[in-house]
């Protein structure tokens, strides 16, 4: 673990809220029991576990969406996101979120970002740099994997966000989400996702949000084929997104499109089965994509949730599919060409990486 932990590593489809630490479901939901909002006790057995079944992943996102209606809340758990994901050596982190309105705490779609933004500013155990990447922005540490403050050598994470459309919104809701996306670009918002549950809406009704959004500059990833629905997957390929997440459920039409775009997949190995999208690691995607050198990123989806962590998504693929730790460091270094910043970033990232080759042991 300690090696894989070492690796630097790119996480590009983790969801907020999914991926909250359990004491900190503990404690928020001990809270709400003891003011009466939530029966702690029939959550309680779901938070403690971490081999949870199904039916328990959706008892606790049910959970998580009564605790992350406060502005506090959200930006506590940001802060702490972020640390863990910094914890594990990933040195570049988007994040994605569906921005909520909570009118009874005086929640809108925009206070929820800048609940978002505060956490992001508030961490404390590694170097943030969350600015919109910029033609005319200086990236002054361009050749050093650390920052120096205070005389002390931290660790530095990008972090950069993407805002999430539900697929149980309307047109109208999902523009809005698209409309503060471009408002907070300069605040380190780079993309749009399109998530939610995959049984509830119709493509049509996000497609001219989507194509708005991507005429303005915006990269769009979606969430893809994580049912059977080939008109939808087809339709989903056809407007050629930066990237998809997930690519499950796609029939043998459908796989030879997204090969033939070269469409980069994020894949999140245990989300897959412990959603039972896949039925074991063994006959995962994953190993299709990797041999035929289609471009893949490996991801968390929900590391709180599904009970995972980014080196525990490396030490799965290599294990699974007996890939060498050198190639699964390429694998990780190749995941460069597919975020969602600039060149600047990019050049970066690969200093890091070439520099942590030369301390890394394959």
């Amino acid at each position: 673990m300690e090696w894989w932990v070492s690796m630097p590593k790119l996480e590009l489809h983790a969801h907020l809220n999914g991926s909250i630490r359990n004491s900190t479901i503990l404690e928020l939901g001990r809270e709400l029991g003891e003011k009466g909002i939530i029966v702690f006790s029939d959550v309680e057995h779901v938070i403690l576990k971490s081999d949870r079944s199904l039916p328990e992943v959706f008892k606790l996102f049910d959970l998580i969406h009564v605790l992350t209606t406060d502005h506090e809340t959200v930006t506590r758990i940001t802060k702490e996101v972020v640390e863990d994901f910094a914890a594990e050596n990933v040195v570049y982190l988007e994040l994605r979120t569906t921005p909520k309105r909570n009118d009874s705490k005086g929640m809108s779609k925009r206070s929820y970002m800048e609940a978002v933004l505060e956490g992001l500013r508030a961490v404390s155990t590694v170097e943030v740099d969350i600015f919109r990447d910029s033609e005319v922005e200086c990236h002054a540490n361009a050749h050093t994997l650390y920052d120096t403050k205070n005389g002390t050598q931290r660790k530095k994470i990008y972090v950069r966000l993407l805002l999430s459309i539900d697929r149980r919104e309307t047109t109208e809701a999902a523009m809005e989400t698209v409309k503060l996306a471009l408002e907070m670009r300069h605040l380190g918002v780079v993309g749009i996702d399109l998530s939610g549950n995959p049984v509830i809406g119709e493509w049509q009704t996000f497609l001219p949000v989507l194509e708005f959004a991507k005429e303005q500059g915006l990269s769009i990833t979606l969430h893809c084929g994580e049912v059977p629905n080939p008109k939808e997957i087809h339709a989903m390929l056809d407007f050629l997104p930066a990237r998809i997440g997930h690519a499950c459920c796609l029939g043998e039409e459908e796989w030879r499109k997204l090969k033939s775009s070269k469409i980069p997949v994020e894949i999140c190995l245990t989300s897959n089965i412990k959603t039972e999208t896949i039925s074991s690691v063994d006959v995962h995607h994953f190993a299709d994509l990797y041999n035929s050198k289609h471009p893949i990123v490996l991801c968390t989806d929900d590391t709180g949730v599904f009970s995972t962590s980014s080196s525990r998504e490396y030490i799965l693929a290599s294990s699974a599919f007996g890939i060498h730790k050198r190639e699964m460091f390429q694998l990780a270094r190749n995941a460069i060409d597919f975020i969602f910043a600039d060149d600047g970033v990019k050049r970066e990232l690969e200093v890091m990486f070439d520099l942590a080759a030369g301390r890394l042991e394959f």
